[in-house]
C-alpha cells in the first residue's frame, strides 16, 4: 500500500460522515437529490424577486461598469472591474463547463441544458448579492491591500444586526470551509491527465512541481499579478474555445434551430431521460449549481479587490459572471455536442463527449483542448489558492509571513496532485466547497435589506447624474 492509499484510508471515514451530512439527499422520481442544490436555486429564486430581476433591468449598466466608464484613477483597491470579473471567472469557468456540460446532456438530454440557463439568470442575482457585500465590509490593510469576502461580511454585517455571537461563529466556519475546499490537486490530476494523452509524457511529479512553481511564482506577487494573469488567459481561452465551436456550428447551421428545439422541447416532454421532465429538471440545476459557484461565496472573494468606493459597482459587474460561464460558455458546448451526436456516442462520458464533438470537424483539436484544460485547471488554481490565503489570514492574522507561509505549504502541497489519487482527500474537497454555502447563504438572507438600499441608492446617483462617467479608454467622453 503506497503513501496516498494510507492516507486515503485515513480520512474516509471523516470524509464519509462529512459528505453525508453535506450532501444530504431526498429522493425525487427515482433520483437522490442533495438539498444543498436547491438551498443554492431557492436563494437565487428569491433574491431575483426580491430585488425584481436585477440581472435584466441592469445589465446593460453592468456592462459599462466593467468597462470602466464610473470608475476613477484614485479608487481604493488592487483591480479593475475587468480583472477582478477576471480572476472570479478564472475560478468558475473550466473544466464545469467543459466536461459538465456534456455530463449534463448524456444523462439529462438537452432538456437538462435549459434548466441550467434558467440557473445561471439565477445565480446571477445571488452573485451580484454576495460581492456587494464583499466590497462593502472589505478591509483595506496598512499596505494598501485588500480582504473581504464571506468570512468579513458574515461577521461584521450580522453583529451590525444584533448577531453578535453568531456572525464571527458563521464566518470562521466558512474560512474553515474555504480552505478545505481550496485542495485543487484534482485540477493538477485533471491538467497532468490531459497533458500525459497528448504527448505520452509519464513523469507526474515533474509535471506537479513545475505546476507549484508557475502557482507560486504567481501568488507569492500578490492578487494583482493574479488580476494580470487572469485579465491575459481568461479572455484568451474563452475566445479560443468559443471561436472554434462557432465554427462548428456554422458548420451545422441547419441543425442549430433543431438544437434550440430540442433543449426547450426536452425540458418538459424528455424521452428516454430518468426521472422524465423532473429528471431532466434536477440534473440541469445541480450542474448549474456546480459550474457558476453562485451562493458559495468564494467569488465574493476576488471582487472584493476591486478598485472601487462603490460596493453596488462590483456587485453588478458580478452578476455578469454566471452570464459567462452558464449562459454563453456552457450553452455553447451544449449546443455543440448537440448538433455533433456526440452525446449520443456510447462508452464516452464528461470531457471525452466535448473532445469527440470538437474533433468531428477538427480532428486536432483535442491537442488544443488539452492545452484549453490545462490552461483552465492553472488559472482556477490560482484564484483558488488567493481564496484560501484570505480564508487562512482570516483565521491567523495578516502578516507577511503568515501569508508566505502558508502560500509555500500550499504549493507543495499541490506539487504532489499529479501523483496521488487520495480518492477521499478529492471527496473532501468537494464536500467542503458545498459546505460554504450554508453560512453564507444565511447571512445574504439576513444581509439582503442593506445591499437592497445600496444597488437602489447608486442607480438612482447614476440616473441624476450625480455619478457621471469617465472618459473610456479611448480617450473620449462618452
Amino acid at each position: 500500500m503506497n503513501l496516498d492509499q494510507h492516507i486515503d484510508e485515513a480520512i474516509s471515514p471523516i470524509t464519509g460522515a462529512l459528505s453525508d451530512v453535506i450532501f444530504f439527499s431526498v429522493t425525487i422520481a427515482g433520483l437522490d437529490v442533495p438539498v444543498i442544490a436547491f438551498w443554492l436555486i431557492t436563494a437565487g429564486f428569491i433574491f431575483s424577486l426580491y430585488f425584481r430581476f436585477p440581472n435584466i433591468r441592469h445589465f446593460g449598466l453592468a456592462l459599462r461598469i466593467v468597462r470602466g466608464q464610473y470608475t476613477r484613477a484614485d479608487e481604493p483597491g488592487d483591480l479593475t472591474h475587468f480583472q477582478a470579473l477576471s480572476a472570479a471567472l478564472s475560478g468558475t469557468v473550466g473544466v464545469g463547463n467543459i466536461a459538465g456540460v456534456a455530463v449534463a446532456i448524456s444523462i439529462g438530454g438537452p432538456g437538462a441544458m435549459f434548466w441550467m440557463i434558467l440557473a445561471g439568470l439565477l445565480g446571477m442575482t445571488t452573485k451580484m448579492v454576495e460581492c456587494t457585500l464583499g466590497v462593502a465590509y472589505r478591509r483595506i490593510n496598512a499596505d494598501g491591500t485588500v480582504s473581504g469576502g464571506p468570512m468579513h461580511y458574515i461577521h461584521k454585517g450580522l453583529a451590525e444586526r444584533g448577531f453578535a455571537k453568531l456572525g464571527p461563529f458563521l464566518a470562521t466556519l466558512f474560512a474553515v470551509f474555504g480552505i478545505g475546499a481550496s485542495i485543487t490537486l484534482f485540477q493538477v490530476n485533471q491538467a497532468f491527465t490531459q497533458f500525459s494523452e497528448a504527448t505520452g509524457v509519464q513523469n507526474g511529479l515533474a509535471f506537479g512541481i513545475i505546476i507549484a512553481f508557475a502557482v507560486g511564482f504567481v501568488i507569492i506577487a500578490g492578487v494583482r499579478v493574479i488580476g494580470v494573469v487572469a485579465q491575459a488567459l481568461v479572455p484568451l481561452m474563452a475566445f479560443l474555445y468559443l471561436a472554434a465551436g462557432f465554427i462548428i456550428l456554422c458548420l451545422h447551421v441547419e441543425q442549430v434551430p433543431a438544437a434550440f428545439v430540442s433543449i426547450f422541447v426536452g425540458a418538459f416532454a424528455p424521452e428516454g431521460v430518468s426521472g422524465g421532465v423532473i429528471g431532466a429538471t434536477i440534473i440541469g440545476l445541480q450542474r448549474a449549481v456546480y459550474s457558476n459557484e453562485a451562493g458559495i461565496g468564494s467569488a465574493a472573494i476576488a471582487h472584493s479587490a476591486v478598485k472601487t468606493r462603490e460596493p453596488s459597482s462590483e456587485g453588478l459587474v458580478a452578476l455578469l459572471e454566471p452570464f459567462i460561464d452558464t449562459i454563453v460558455v456552457s450553452t455553447m458546448t451544449a449546443l455543440i455536442v448537440i448538433v455533433t451526436g456526440a452525446y449520443k456516442i456510447q462508452g464516452l462520458s464528461g470531457i471525452e463527449i466535448t473532445s469527440a464533438a470538437y474533433a468531428s470537424v477538427f480532428p486536432w483539436f483535442p491537442n488544443i483542448l488539452a492545452v484549453a484544460v490545462i490552461l483552465f485547471a492553472y488559472t482556477t488554481m490560482l484564484t483558488w489558492s488567493y481564496y484560501s490565503v484570505k480564508c487562512w489570514t482570516y483565521l491567523a492574522g495578516e502578516s507577511y509571513w503568515t501569508d508566505l507561509g502558508y502560500k509555500l505549504v500550499y504549493c507543495l502541497l499541490l506539487s504532489t496532485g499529479a501523483v496521488v489519487s487520495m480518492k477521499a482527500a478529492l471527496e473532501f474537497a468537494d464536500a467542503m466547497f458545498f459546505a460554504m454555502a450554508i453560512p453564507n447563504v444565511i447571512a445574504l438572507y439576513i444581509l439582503g435589506p442593506r445591499v437592497k438600499r445600496e444597488i437602489e441608492g447608486y442607480v438612482a446617483r447614476i440616473k441624476s447624474g450625480e455619478i457621471r462617467r469617465v472618459e473610456d479608454v479611448t480617450g473620449n467622453a462618452d
